[in-house]
């Protein structure tokens, strides 16, 4: 036990500690909604600590891979590096403030919202480990222990069908994917020998061996590993064409779950991504980074084409989330030099994301699935505050000047550049101005729209009100929005040092 370093996997033992409490205390002592808050929001906090505590400790001494004894570097399960540590300041602030954003949500499933928490709690943890595994199977153990969390949370709300038709598309596509992605590890291990990504894993031998690879034919089988590997994470972020379930499940699944399900799994698939295409195969940079181009190119071209046509919020927003996964894919085809591009426009968005869909939950209800374009007609007339947030959160992913949405789409443009796609910049621009459109017209329905007739709380006519949760959720994403817009380089200067090794 002395060799062991629990700081590296200090978060997940947190999380998992949490969970399992907050199913006993519902069990046996029954303490009700408050009890699971405090430990879970315990949990979140010491998590997000930890997560500093980490970037500290590599401060000091640098990136670890081997915790058991001095200058060796051995295959361990775990990397901690700034990439893990930042990823898991992201994730669990993101998380948290998702958490608080669903608590209406979770008062409303009475007893069931324990079993809320402890899912979150669990996914959350799951998400963390794939952005600091440094083994291919422990990656997908993560993807699947945050997946099957979030398979069961979409369908939560067992009296709305259309919340179980989101739960069990959900499930169906993430096991094929995650099947897909399974495959992807077998033919890598099959290339290379390995599965650890560091330390006498998979870099070193791609690094030291491509031209053997390319002189004995192996390059193919490896290149088919990492495509399956790419494809399956593609699906966790809902790029183009693998995000097929994201507008039904999104749509489906209730209010105060779709949070957590699209922000929290962007930032860890993204992670995931990056540290195995940058960290484990960078010498082979111009093998994948075409390919990745290409899914880049067709996300953001066909999410800004499907988005202008919908008529819900939340169908529009995970449109717009294929667009700006293809944006974020952007910023990586080059490689380590894109990640911090890339790290910056992920951080940024997903409080935006989180709080579009908080409002979604406040005007629609937490309980609810669809949320109709035509309940934000006068919106500014019947909650003045939810509106301006709302104003906010798309502009700034509209990318318009002053927000952090728009440093961000400046700095992905520029690493392509850098690394000679000229035209993947410019069709990510084109396409940046012509979605344009459907967030402008979110905001004309607010201010420049009469609200349709309709009676009942979360209907058009209601004025709409938050909780006093979600009204911390809306600050902080508004902060983050307009603050790393005026003034950026804060965040700049941080995501510069958070690469994968």
């Amino acid at each position: 036990m002395q060799d062991i370093a629990f700081l590296p996997i200090g978060p997940e033992i947190v999380l998992l500690g949490a969970a399992l409490a907050v199913l006993m205390v519902a069990v046996t002592l029954d303490l009700g909604h408050r009890m699971w808050a405090a430990i879970s929001f315990t949990a979140l906090a010491l998590a997000i600590l930890l997560s500093w505590a980490q970037w500290i400790r590599v401060d000091d001494v640098g990136p670890q891979l081997n915790y058991g004894g001095e200058g060796v570097r051995t295959a361990s399960m775990v990397v901690m590096d700034h990439f893990s540590a930042l990823a898991g300041i992201v994730v669990f602030v993101v998380a948290a403030l998702a958490l608080l954003g669903a608590w209406p949500l979770v008062e409303s499933l009475e007893r069931r919202g324990a079993e809320f928490v402890a899912l979150a709690l669990l996914s959350i943890a799951g998400l963390h480990t794939m952005a600091a595994a440094n083994n291919l199977i422990l990656l997908f153990i993560g993807l699947e222990t945050a997946s099957i969390s979030l398979y069961v949370i979409a369908g939560i709300v067992r009296e709305q069908p259309n919340s179980d038709e989101a739960a069990m598309k959900y499930f169906l596509l993430g096991s094929f994917a995650s099947a897909i992605f399974l495959y992807g590890v077998a033919l890598v291990f099959a290339g290379t020998g390995a599965t650890s990504i560091y330390g006498g894993g998979v870099e070193d031998f791609v690094n030291g061996n491509l031209l053997n690879l390319l002189v004995n034919g192996r390059e193919g089988v490896l290149m088919a590993g990492i495509a399956l590997l790419v494809v399956g994470l593609g699906f966790k972020v809902s790029a183009a064409p693998f995000h097929q379930w994201a507008p039904d499940v999104y749509q489906g699944a209730a209010g105060g779950a779709v949070g957590l399900m699209a922000a929290g799994a962007k930032v860890a698939g993204f992670a995931a991504i990056a540290r195995v295409l940058a960290g484990a195969f960078p010498l082979a940079v111009d093998i994948w980074a075409p390919s990745v181009a290409a899914v880049a190119a067709l996300s953001v071209v066909l999410g800004t084409a499907l988005a202008i046509a919908q008529s819900d919020l939340k169908r529009m927003l995970a449109y717009s989330g294929v667009a700006h996964a293809g944006f974020m894919l952007t910023a990586l085809v080059g490689a380590k030099a894109g990640v911090p591009a890339m790290w910056f426009y992920l951080s940024t968005y997903a409080f935006q994301l989180l709080g579009a869909f908080t409002i979604a939950a406040a005007v629609s209800g937490p309980r609810t699935g669809a949320s109709a374009l035509d309940e934000y007609r006068g919106l500014a007339a019947r909650s003045p505050v939810l509106a301006a947030t709302m104003g906010v959160m798309m502009l700034s992913l509209a990318g318009l000047p002053f927000t952090a949405g728009f440093v961000g789409k400046v700095g992905v443009f520029a690493a392509a550049v850098e690394a000679g796609f000229l035209w993947l910049a410019v069709v990510g621009l084109v396409t940046a101005v012509a979605g344009l459109f459907f967030y402008i017209r979110v905001i004309v329905l607010m201010y420049f729209q009469q609200p349709v007739l309709a009676e009942g709380p979360g209907t058009a006519t209601a004025a709409p009100e938050p909780s006093d949760h979600q009204r911390i959720v809306l600050g902080v994403a508004v902060a983050v929005s307009i603050g790393f817009g005026l003034v950026p380089w804060p965040l700049l200067n941080l995501v510069q040092h958070a690469l994968p090794l």
